[in-house]
């Protein structure tokens, strides 16, 4: 049964909901959970789960959902996850936290991709299904919001330290979102007539004390200036101590930071650097794509004009061509199930390999004794190889790897020395890529 990821699909906002409410321990799970799982039924409008994850993957269903519980539960906890098999991808996560924890029912839910919710209708659905839950199991705080404004925030800890936050917890209103559920306590603290006096699309007092809050009526609109000025207005009416006016700058700013941004890559590490795009967190992307539109990578500096080449100072040219072909099978050997491309030598496959060792973190994530014995000669190899095949370029062999060049055209290029500045930090593999050396050598190739 094959399920949907929010983290394989591309990078983009989603939808994300975080609970946390009281229930009763000593009431059967079933029992208890029941009114959970039957407004999730009823409002999950188009995003209902059908699968189940305890140990193992079940379709989605009571049954499955209490087998799921026992199979996860531990001395203090228990746990399960519901996806979807078809657009839009699910990650829905509900938690017990049992005796000797105080016991809690905490709930993370995110649907991908925030667009689905565009129509005022789901929404209302969405807010429904969130003050079923509110009104059943006492919270102390929920919110539904854009993922992406959300990671800008801090949330949970708006910047504090973890041991101030998990001493005060939600002791005052950091942050107002699109929906927020305040707890009795943090309506206390607020005061619940200025709570109830709030000005936003819709304020409710539940039955049990807390107030459900909805900024404004659709979701997707977060970042509009409309709905900016409905959120400041909001926090700035909970929050009397701060100025509207640095309220509403704040969240200007944080929507001109997820405003799209277009791609204006220099063309020959276009490829590399739309895949480190797609791999950078969504809040991120858009500040990592103006930062590319601005950067332009060094020219390569390992090269020599062709009349200055190193003659070859080794006592078998058919021994040294060998030996860097043993070094290129090496990088081969280490890549081929992460890199399948790394097969073909080609200038793709370098731009396979440039993204893999960003990716890994490679020069910080691995020993640097391992690195340079074994990494930078296997790369530089490979390089070189890609070089002859491609380019229709040749080695000239040395002792030293450093000193071993390829000709191409009026140039010789140094690709082990190319490795070993590729190698020395994460930032160099892009400075220094294979894929931009390469795209470089073919310019200058008659």
């Amino acid at each position: 049964m094959k399920r949907l990821s929010v983290r394989d699909s591309k990078p983009q906002d989603s939808l994300w909901l975080s609970f946390e409410g009281v229930f009763e321990p000593r009431t059967a799970w079933e029992s208890e959970l029941e009114p959970f799982f039957q407004a999730l039924e009823e409002y999950a409008d188009g995003w209902m789960p059908d699968v189940a994850e305890g140990k193992r993957r079940r379709k989605y269903g009571r049954a499955a959902i209490w087998k799921a519980l026992e199979e996860k539960r531990d001395e203090n906890s228990t746990s399960i996850v519901l996806r979807r098999t078809e657009w839009p991808s699910l990650y829905l996560w509900p938690r017990l936290e049992l005796p000797p924890l105080p016991p809690q029912l905490r709930i993370m839910l995110e649907v991908k991709p925030l667009s689905f919710f565009e129509e005022a209708e789901r929404c209302r659905n969405l807010v429904e299904m969130v003050r079923a839950w509110a009104s059943r199991y006492l919270v102390s705080h929920a919110v539904a919001h854009s993922n992406d404004d959300v990671a800008l925030t801090g949330f949970p800890d708006f910047g504090r330290d973890k041991e101030t936050w998990y001493r005060d917890g939600f002791d005052k209103v950091y942050e107002v979102f699109w929906l927020n559920v305040f707890g009795p306590r943090l309506v206390e603290t607020v005061g619940r007539e200025r709570m109830l006096s709030t000005p936003a699309w819709r304020v409710e007092e539940l039955p049990n004390g807390c107030v459900l809050l909805v900024t404004w009526p659709t979701v997707t609109d977060f970042a509009s200036d409309e709905a900016r000025l409905a959120q400041a207005r909001a926090h700035a009416h909970l929050r009397p101590d701060l100025s509207f006016d640095t309220v509403l700058r704040t969240l200007r700013e944080r929507s001109a930071t997820l405003a799209p941004v277009e791609p204006r890559f220099q063309p020959d590490v276009a490829p590399l650097l739309s895949r480190v795009v797609d791999y950078t967190a969504s809040h991120e992307r858009q500040r990592k794509i103006a930062e590319f539109n601005a950067w332009q990578p060094p020219e390569p500096e390992e090269w020599r004009p062709a009349s200055t080449a190193l003659v070859p100072d080794v006592d078998s040219l058919e021994r040294a061509l060998e030996h860097y072909g043993h070094l290129a099978e090496h990088l081969v050997a280490l890549l081929h199930k992460q890199v399948p491309s790394v097969f073909d030598e080609t200038p793709e496959s370098l731009t396979d390999v440039d993204f893999y060792f960003w990716r890994e973190d490679f020069p910080k994530s691995r020993l640097r004794e391992n690195i340079d014995a074994h990494a930078v000669p296997a790369i530089g190899a490979y390089l070189g190889e890609v070089l002859v095949r491609n380019l229709g370029g040749r080695w000239i062999p040395r002792q030293r790897l450093d000193e071993a060049q390829v000709l191409v055209g009026n140039r010789v290029w140094f690709p082990f020395v190319r490795a070993r500045h590729y190698m020395s930090s994460c930032q160099a593999l892009l400075d220094y890529s294979l894929t931009w050396l390469y795209r470089v050598a073919a310019r200058h190739r008659p």
